[in-house]
């Protein structure tokens, strides 16, 4: 499973900040505004400067320096999602689990605000609505790697499953679950979570090594004692050879098929 963050993380909301803090109503005296507007500059300037340093840290794998930049910009801007989802990719990569967990917890919950916030339904709100539900949709993945990481098997499978709910592109959050039920012995949840991963990611050779296994599980000796498959187990297994000829499930694929007595 791959740990993965967001490939963007946008200069524009910062560089807006400046231009808003002049147009703020209330009773402030002129000093006060120009106070204000000065310390939203100075935040804007600070945090433009570490976004890049934090998205070639991200690049190059740099967790350490990754964790560090996203807590200085978490700092500078707490109610900004993006930096919860950096730090909390940056633990997940640093073995930090539980802090990993804590991260994403609270970068969803700003996430789910801000697309709550976005009433209007104008194309900026749309977009960010958008953007929002896609990083909610990743940080619940990559937090039901971290709890398969902590054996909280249960929890992933929480976070996966919503995680594929919310995603438009639900492979990945399918086959993590697909194969979190296989590794718990669900063999019924698992065979049904893999159709749907295969239905989002046709190409996606382990999904069919998983469903085809799981199949197997369920096989019934015959009086002749031949092994009679479920149906749709040596279609599943077929296809990962032919998706994967070299893959790491070529020698156990072909074990389960000639024990079936199926020709290869």
């Amino acid at each position: 499973m791959k740990w993965k963050v967001a490939g963007w993380i946008a200069l524009a909301a910062l560089l807006a900040w400046a231009a808003q803090a002049g147009t703020q109503s209330g009773q402030a005296s002129d000093a006060d505004k120009a106070h204000a507007a000065k310390a939203q500059n100075e935040k804007a300037i600070a945090s433009n400067a570490l976004i890049p340093q934090l998205n070639s840290a991200v690049e190059n794998k740099q967790w350490t320096q990754a964790e560090g930049l996203s807590k200085q910009l978490i700092e500078l801007n707490p109610e900004m999602w993006p930096y919860r989802q950096a730090m909390g990719t940056a633990q997940l990569n640093l073995g930090k689990y539980d802090d990993a967990v804590k991260s994403y917890d609270a970068g969803i919950k700003l996430a789910q605000a801000e697309m709550e916030s976005k009433a209007l339904a104008s194309d900026t709100a749309n977009a960010d609505r958008a953007k929002a539900k896609t990083g909610v949709a990743l940080m619940l993945t990559n937090q039901g790697n971290a709890y398969l990481k902590l054996k909280k098997n249960e929890l992933a499978v929480a976070a996966y499953t919503k995680a594929a709910e919310l995603d438009p592109n639900p492979a990945v959050a399918y086959f993590n679950l697909c194969a979190t039920q296989y590794n718990m012995g669900n063999m019924a949840a698992a065979e049904t979570v893999c159709e749907k991963a295969i239905a989002a990611d046709p190409k996606k050779a382990d999904a069919y090594f998983i469903k085809g296994s799981a199949l197997f599980g369920d096989g019934k000796l015959d009086a002749q004692g031949k092994y009679l498959l479920p149906p749709g187990t040596v279609e599943a297994l077929k296809k990962y050879l032919e998706l994967a000829p070299d893959g790491g499930h070529v020698s156990d694929v072909k074990a389960m098929l000639e024990a079936a007595g199926v020709k290869i």
